[in-house]
């Protein structure tokens, strides 16, 4: 009779399978599937590695780890995930926040001052995540996040109030900024969908068949959303207020000639981590002013 699995045993094990499953971050994905399945924390993991797993638990994580091979995304087994410094709650009705998106808060906390209060809105919200996590590093900070899910909007409500921060954030289904008043607000941000519409079918699945198309299709260019946003940016923005948007790699230069269209200037497109094209914004360059925390 074997012995029975341990913390670590059973890390290594859901690991080596997802690993030859050709799973992206195999370890990542296998502690966090394991800290699902039995309860235990990181520091556990590491500290107590010889806690036995029970059965059921080992069951569990068998499951989680056989939807993961599936190419189910983590964050949609576990139904949260990280973003920032912040944890949200993700369904299948809203986009799972990606670490790309994470470029727009390196713009936006240089040009707010931790002590300022100003007002921002979030257009196409979704789980909340770029407007909880700005609100969430300052505290004088108000917003409104919009989107035309209802479902998505009670995601994001849920996880305002999780996060204490349901008396700073308001949540609205309209379309974009729909009948919202002009230049109401100091900083606006979306993360629009950009994906041209027959590159869909290509993407990763756990992309294509997990995130919600209206979160993804960004039409024949995938440039729907900016044509709509950058006049409404424009509308709703307060004079000297900045924006921040992110794009698609290839997108910068076309985004970025619709918001000059509308009249903006000194309209620049900052890098992600990867080097990558990923903001248009009248904002700080993070690579000439360090994002300050």
């Amino acid at each position: 009779m074997s012995e029975a699995p341990t913390l670590l045993t059973a890390w290594k094990a859901a690991q080596a399978r997802l690993k030859a499953g050709r799973i992206d971050s195999p370890s990542i994905d296998a502690r966090l599937l394991l800290e699902a399945a039995t309860g235990a924390s990181r520091t556990d993991i590491l500290t107590d590695p010889y806690r036995a797993v029970t059965a059921d638990q080992q069951v569990a994580l068998d499951g989680f780890v056989e939807r993961r091979l599936r190419r189910e995304p983590t964050s949609r087994i576990l139904g949260r995930k990280g973003f920032w410094k912040i944890l949200l709650n993700v369904t299948p009705d809203v986009l799972s926040p990606r670490p790309d998106t994470e470029a727009i808060l390196d713009v936006v906390l240089p040009a707010f001052p931790e002590g300022r209060a100003f007002r921002m809105i979030d257009l196409g919200t979704g789980s909340g995540a770029i407007l909880l996590a700005v609100l969430a590093e300052r505290p004088a900070a108000t917003g409104l996040g919009t989107d035309v899910s209802s479902e998505a909007l009670a995601v994001a409500r849920e996880n305002a109030a999780n996060l204490g921060l349901d008396g700073r954030a308001a949540f609205l289904r309209t379309d974009w900024a729909a009948g919202l008043d002009d230049a109401a607000f100091d900083l606006v941000v979306s993360n629009p969908p950009y994906i041209a519409s027959a590159e869909i079918e290509t993407l990763d699945p756990e992309v294509r068949d997990h995130d919600p198309r209206l979160a993804l299709d960004g039409g024949e260019d995938g440039l729907d959303a900016y044509r709509v946003l950058a006049p409404e940016v424009r509308r709703i923005l307060k004079p000297g207020g900045i924006f921040a948007v992110e794009i698609g790699w290839t997108q910068g230069e076309a985004v970025k000639a619709l918001f000059e269209a509308q009249g903006f200037e000194d309209v620049k497109i900052t890098l992600d981590l990867a080097n990558r094209a990923r903001v248009v914004t009248n904002g700080p360059d993070p690579r000439a002013a360090p994002v300050m925390l």
